[in-house]
């Protein structure tokens, strides 16, 4: 259980994994806001508290992996692996510019830390089966995480790669979606309403819980009792909002890929560090 002390650590990790990406995407000039900012919570708590990774040695043997399926949120990814020491912080203001490591979607070959290029929606999940896979073949005992969104899930692959985690009882592979309710044309209710998806990938036989994805402890609790369902994989729907701590981009459903200048980044971040932990 997570103390009080080790709370107030993991908010103030999340607000500045939120003021690195908003910088980011102000000194670039656009990006995927939304979807970044909404998953900040999930990511600060994977690699702060329950990932086993090592930044000195990006592609060690028995290391937790993750597959941001999401591959438009790496931003806030890149912010995470900057500030565990994968690579420098100045490599953030190089974000989706020419000669970056550190481009728009995430990629294992030119970012240390990334584990598999994303970006093409659906196709996270048939990766991280395969590492969960492989991993079991290899004797491995590193977990493999995953986020998908809401309106990735629109995707036939995403269920397909559900039904077979399951087939293949892969209890070393643990989801998240990120159920911010929004997609890139409007609101999921609208476009292909996926309601209740807790109960749809329980149906496919993964265990799954629902959670609020900006509360640690919530989020903590879930993570636990996926690690001790060995027997199948797992699935934890977040309840999110888009754009979260940006006072321009939450739940603004124009927020998928905006334009946002550093005037508008500056006092996004003026606001945040004005909040209380």
């Amino acid at each position: 259980m997570i103390g009080e002390g080790e709370l107030r650590e993991l908010k103030r990790k999340a607000r500045e994994v939120r003021v690195l990406t908003l910088d980011a995407l102000g000194h670039l000039g656009v990006g995927h806001v939304g979807g970044a900012l909404s998953v900040v919570e999930v990511l600060t708590i994977l690699y702060y508290r329950h990932m086993r990774v090592d930044p000195s040695a990006p592609r060690m043997a028995g290391r937790d992996k993750l597959v941001l399926s999401k591959g438009h949120a790496g931003p806030a990814l890149y912010s995470v692996l900057a500030d565990k020491g994968f690579f420098p912080r100045e490599w953030l203001r190089t974000l989706n510019q020419g000669g970056t490591s550190l481009p728009s979607h995430c990629d294992m070959r030119r970012t240390p830390g990334i584990d598999m290029t994303t970006g093409s929606l659906g196709q996270g999940v048939s990766a991280s089966i395969g590492l969960a896979l492989g991993n079991r073949l290899n004797g491995d005992a590193g977990t493999v995480f995953l986020i998908i969104g809401d309106g990735e899930s629109n995707e036939g692959q995403v269920w397909e790669g559900a039904m077979c985690a399951a087939h293949y009882r892969l209890g070393n592979l643990i989801g998240f979606m990120d159920y911010n309710h929004m997609q890139i044309d409007g609101y999921t209710r609208d476009i292909m309403d996926i309601e209740a998806p807790e109960d749809k990938w329980a149906a496919f036989g993964w265990f799954a819980q629902r959670v609020d994805g900006h509360d640690f402890r919530a989020l903590d609790a879930a993570i636990e009792r996926a690690k001790a369902e060995t027997s199948r994989p797992s699935m934890i729907v977040m309840d999110t909002v888009k754009g979260k701590g940006a006072y321009f981009a939450e739940d603004n459903v124009g927020n998928h890929n905006m334009k946002v200048d550093e005037a508008m980044a500056a006092e996004a971040i003026r606001r945040l560090m004005g909040e209380a932990l």
